[in-house]
């Protein structure tokens, strides 16, 4: 069974968000299923009951999705080694052709969030970085291009 890396927030946030679905979500749906159900007769043409439950679907799912991983989950913190880029890596790096630095913080799939610069390991961009050092040059092909970076500093 695959095993799920997360860094401590990471972990932080999918405690947070698995209550926040029991604790609320849940309620909330089974008040709109109980309502859908008493203002409308024929549930087959019930278009709020069948919005309530695929609702209710979706929720039930992720959380059968956040209990899988937490059960396989291992929490890391960097690698330990600020010489070679692995999961938990803040990496800083310089655009080759555009100049510009940038800090990325290297994360499982899981926690992925690239508007917030945490990129995942099995992204074009986090498989060019793992096991890299600081100094050495990497180049991510993109559907338009190959770009290249070469990185500056592991944290």
């Amino acid at each position: 069974m695959k095993e799920y890396r997360l860094t401590k927030e990471g972990y932080d946030k999918l405690i947070e968000e698995k209550d926040d679905l029991i604790s609320n979500k849940r309620k909330e749906i089974a008040e709109r299923l109980r309502d859908a159900k008493d203002n409308a007769g024929d549930l087959a043409e019930n278009t709020e009951y069948e919005y309530a439950k695929n609702e209710q679907a979706f929720i039930e799912g992720r959380l059968e999705q956040i209990n899988r991983i937490l059960d396989k989950h291992i929490i890391i913190d960097g690698n330990g080694d600020k010489d070679i880029i692995d999961l938990g890596s803040t990496i800083e790096v310089r655009d080759l052709d555009s100049n510009k630095k940038r800090k990325y913080l290297l994360v499982s799939s899981v926690e992925s969030d690239p508007e917030n610069h945490k990129i995942s390991d099995e992204s074009p961009m986090g498989k060019a970085l793992l096991g890299k050092k600081a100094g050495e040059e990497i180049q991510v092909r993109t559907p338009r291009s190959i770009i290249r970076f070469k990185v500056l500093e592991i944290k």
